[in-house]
């Protein structure tokens, strides 16, 4: 059993800053790309960065200065650095990896963590 467990959300001030992890745990035999998604009320989910294993990263348009993602690949661990953060930040950020499980493989499959609640409000 693969899961995806995020941390990191709450309420911060326009113009602040949070850090969210996702850390990946189970029997993994490896993880390919990691990503961040956000949902906001109303909207479709939406893609906010993207890391490969080598390290490449991509960013929506939207974020691209403000955000950074990172990974541990020693952890299974991502993580989001979001800076200078707006209202229209909030919304629920979910992690996303690419995993191919021990009992699995060589098959890749998407796991999704629970998501958490970022809300950017004075």
């Amino acid at each position: 059993q693969v899961q995806l467990v995020e941390s990191g959300g709450g309420l911060v001030q326009p113009g602040g800053s949070l850090r969210l992890s996702c850390a990946a745990s189970g029997s993994i035999f490896s993880v390919n790309g990691m990503a961040w998604y956000r949902q906001a009320p109303g909207e479709q989910r939406e893609l906010v960065a993207g890391i490969t294993s080598g390290g490449s990263t991509d960013y929506a348009d939207s974020v691209k200065g403000r955000f950074s993602i990172s990974r541990d690949n020693a952890k299974n661990t991502v993580y989001l650095q979001m800076n200078s953060l707006k209202p229209e930040d909030t919304a629920v950020y979910y992690c996303n990896a690419r995993i191919v499980a021990v009992t699995t493989k060589p098959l890749t499959y998407t796991y999704w963590g629970q998501g958490t609640q970022v809300t950017v409000s004075s």
